[in-house]
């Protein structure tokens, strides 16, 4: 049952949030052993407010449509009172002081926020392991350890292996959309400022972005369209909205003109990724789009390149003194991507924010007449874990959307010949999250893998 379904089943009282935060919690204490999705489940206090919800909603003081609904929070969304580690066995004991305003809205939209999950250590990473605290198991292989994507890890996990509606991400560089990609959700990379993230420990604060993670795109649509919108304590929201990212998701792609990818950016990418990527361009195509080659001004390798700087950069500025102290027990893996901010001077520094604007520009123009760019969101499916080279990243498509303030979703398009998820990204204008919304419910209309779920769960 998606969240949707969920809420729409306690509106119409078939449904009771005691049940449902029971059966989710039976569900944890099952899987949980293995899959290692979450760093503290708030088992007590999820039931005391789900007995409330379900004891308003009967007396006629439902909150709105989300009372009673359950959602995990990535570790980098602070609770107040509770431990918010950041994925650092360091910051153990690092207790909030504060509530992000993220966190404050969906609950008091009503939802009950079920547990905290894993992250990579500080955030730094996409490929979901954390050598200090433990790696998430991805859900769509139980024999083999595989990368659950990241730095999003538990919260992909959590929400694909049913042990949570949805759950909340955060995307520097691809955070949110390559755990999605290799654990078969939807989810959703806000453009910078949509979604406050006030209380919601920074890596580098100039990409920094929150987003749903979800099963599909109404779920997706539903929590942005809850999270979304001005906050006095982060300037960055002030921005108006454009487009209802609910109300447009019934529009159809008849007539959008789409980029997809040309010969240069297809290399490198697993034939299988590349045929799921193919038959999703068919369908988008089938049910009206108009589709033509398009590229970047630079490479999507030359841009993830930029971005991996800049991230170095500002999280060295924050953590640097940490990740330099080898007597701590820090994750060897994370060091050494923070460390590439170490020698990165102000000049240096203030250069690569002057061409971040300039390639902003640079790509606007090149984008113009188009409403989205199609990629696949990652090159191949989730590999194992005893495979990865941890000196390199799996955000080639992800990184440049970060790099250029724009929004992007990734919906799952097809399986391996293994079982394992692949996923189509849509890429939108920043602040035009309405259109690549309404461009992936146009898909998941006309496929059905957004309901595949990991069968031996």
């Amino acid at each position: 049952m998606s969240a949707t379904g969920a809420a729409k089943a306690i509106q119409a009282g078939a449904l009771s949030p005691v049940d449902l935060t029971a059966a989710l919690l039976d569900r944890i204490t099952a899987h949980d052993d293995k899959l290692h999705a979450f760093t503290e489940v708030f088992a007590d206090d999820a039931r005391l407010a789900a007995e409330a919800a379900d004891k308003a909603i009967r007396s006629g003081h439902a909150i709105g449509p989300w009372h009673g609904v359950p959602i995990a929070l990535k570790d980098l969304v602070e609770l107040e009172g509770r431990a918010t580690m950041a994925g650092s066995l360091y910051w153990k004991d690092r207790v909030s002081t504060i509530t992000a305003t993220l966190a404050r809205r969906a609950i008091a939209a009503g939802m009950i926020v079920i547990g905290k999950t894993h992250t990579v250590e500080f955030a730094m990473g996409g490929w979901g392991t954390n050598r200090q605290l433990g790696t998430p198991w991805n859900p769509w292989d139980l024999e083999t350890h595989r990368a659950p994507g990241g730095s999003s890890a538990g919260s992909g996990v959590a929400a694909a292996a049913r042990l949570a509606p949805w759950a909340i991400g955060t995307d520097t560089g691809g955070s949110v959309r390559i755990p999605s990609a290799w654990c078969g959700l939807t989810g959703l990379k806000t453009t910078l400022g949509r979604i406050s993230v006030h209380g919601v420990v920074p890596l580098a604060a100039s990409m920094d972005t929150p987003g749903p993670m979800a099963r599909d795109v109404p779920d997706a649509a539903a929590l942005y369209a809850l999270l979304k919108g001005a906050d006095p304590l982060d300037p960055l929201t002030q921005r108006p909205p454009n487009g209802d990212p609910v109300e447009d998701l019934v529009r159809g792609v008849a007539g959008l003109r789409l980029g997809i990818l040309i010969d240069e950016e297809r290399a490198g990418v697993d034939a299988e990724v590349l045929s799921a990527y193919d038959a999703s361009v068919e369908a988008l195509s089938s049910v009206g789009a108009r589709t033509a080659p398009f590229a970047l001004p630079e490479s999507t390798m030359d841009y993830g390149t930029k971005v991996g700087r800049l991230i170095g950069a500002e999280g060295y500025s924050l953590v640097g003194e940490l990740v330099d102290d080898e007597t701590l027990p820090l994750d060897d893996d994370v060091r050494p991507r923070i460390q590439l901010g170490k020698c990165v001077t102000a000049a240096d520094y203030l250069k690569l924010l002057r061409d971040r604007e300039a390639d902003k520009r640079a790509a606007l123009a090149a984008f113009d007449g188009l409403d989205a760019w199609l990629t696949p969101t990652t090159e191949t499916a989730a590999p194992a874990i005893t495979s990865i080279d941890q000196s390199a990243t799996p955000a080639r498509f992800t990184r440049p959307i970060n790099w250029l303030d724009w929004c992007a979703l990734t919906v799952p398009n097809g399986q391996t010949a293994a079982g394992l998820p692949t996923a189509l990204q849509i890429v939108c204008r920043g602040y035009d999250e309405a259109m690549a919304l309404r461009i992936g419910a146009a898909y998941q209309a006309n496929t059905d893998w957004h309901q595949h779920a990991p069968a031996q769960l």
